[in-house]
Order: C-alpha cells, then sequence, then structure tokens
C-alpha cells in the first residue's frame, strides 16, 4: 500500500508541471499578442498624425510675401462691431480676385467660424492698396483672427506680411454747460446766498 500511493505521487507531479507550463506559455502568447497589437496602433497614428501635418504644411503659401495686410482696430458702432483693414499689392505682379479669410471664434461655444471678406478693389496692380470691412454683432463673436489672403476662384493662398492699422479713436465726452439764471435767484428759487441772506428753519 505504501508503494502504491509513492508511485501515484510520482506520475502525478509531472501532470501539475506540464499544465502550469502550459498556462504560462499561453500567457506569454497573449501579452506578446497585446504588446504587437499596441505597437501596431500606436505607430499607425502617429503616421496619421505625420501625414496631416505635412498636408496643412504644404497649404501654407511659400516665397517672399506679395503683399502687407494692415490690420485696423475694431470699431464699436450702434451694438456692432466693424472689422476692417487694408491690403497693399507689394509684389511686381497684378493680383486679382482678392479676399482675406478671418476666423471668427463665437462667445456661446468659442468655437471658430471661417468667413471670406472680399477686397473694394478686388484687383490690385503693384503698389496699390484696397480695403476689406465687416460689421458682426458685438454680442455673438468673441475674436476675430486673421487667417489668410487667398486670391483668383480658386482661392489660392499668397504668401503676406501683417501690420498695424488704424487704431481706434479716443472717445469723446460730450462736454455740458450749465447756464445759472441770475434772476432765478432774486425770486428766492435759491435758499441762501450772499446777496439775499435768508434764515433756514
Amino acid at each position: 500500500m505504501i508503494t502504491d500511493s509513492h508511485e501515484h505521487e510520482l506520475f502525478s507531479e509531472p501532470k501539475g508541471s506540464l499544465g502550469a507550463k502550459l498556462v504560462a506559455g499561453v500567457c506569454a502568447i497573449v501579452i506578446t499578442a497585446l504588446v504587437l497589437a499596441g505597437y501596431a496602433f500606436l505607430r499607425r497614428r502617429h503616421l496619421q498624425n505625420t501625414s496631416a501635418g505635412s498636408q496643412a504644411s504644404l497649404g501654407e503659401p511659400k516665397g517672399p510675401p506679395k503683399a502687407i495686410i494692415l490690420v485696423d482696430d475694431a470699431l464699436l458702432q450702434r451694438g456692432k462691431t466693424i472689422i476692417g483693414g487694408t491690403v497693399k499689392n507689394t509684389s511686381t505682379e497684378k493680383l486679382e480676385g482678392l479676399s482675406v479669410e478671418l476666423e471668427l471664434k463665437r462667445r456661446k461655444d468659442g468655437v471658430g467660424e471661417k468667413q471670406l471678406v472680399a477686397l473694394e478693389p478686388s484687383r490690385l496692380d503693384p503698389e496699390q492698396e484696397a480695403r476689406y470691412s465687416i460689421q458682426l454683432k458685438g454680442q455673438d463673436y468673441g475674436s476675430v483672427r486673421l487667417v489668410a489672403l487667398k486670391a483668383g476662384p480658386n482661392l489660392i493662398p499668397l504668401p503676406y506680411t501683417v501690420a498695424q492699422g488704424q487704431k481706434r479713436p479716443l472717445e469723446r465726452l460730450e462736454s455740458k454747460t450749465i447756464i445759472i439764471d441770475r434772476r432765478s435767484s432774486q425770486r428766492g428759487e435759491f435758499l441762501n446766498s450772499p446777496n439775499n441772506p435768508a434764515r433756514v428753519p
């Protein structure tokens, strides 16, 4: 009886160690697959970010600036905000179909929306200037940013530089003149004066 139980223990040990090795092997395969899947996911996301950045850089105009944009300070008139400025052609070629692109940020949610504003005139010879202007409701938008200068029917972006335009004029306070009628003081409307002393009850 002792020999049989001892032999039974000897045969049961290899089965237990084989199961542990099998479980360990499966865990190693699962961990390796997860690591490889994570690496593939991160690599794909990195490639997408890199390609998006390269496409954005390709959209930016390159070369010497062809115009200078003078951005005026915003004006407030009767509840509306007037955004405007001047564009000057600093190149040696004619620029046609010009418009500026502005990014407007809404006050309620902070979301930006882009809007094209045409120049008047939209065709500029070298050293010529044109104006752009747009009226917005002051309560709708919190900020405005110049994004691009575009030309032609295909709205091709042009390289440009930005400078300060006209500053907001100082607000003038209306001065009021008060005229005192001396005859009214003689009628006793003033309680006490050097010319007409009176007792105050």
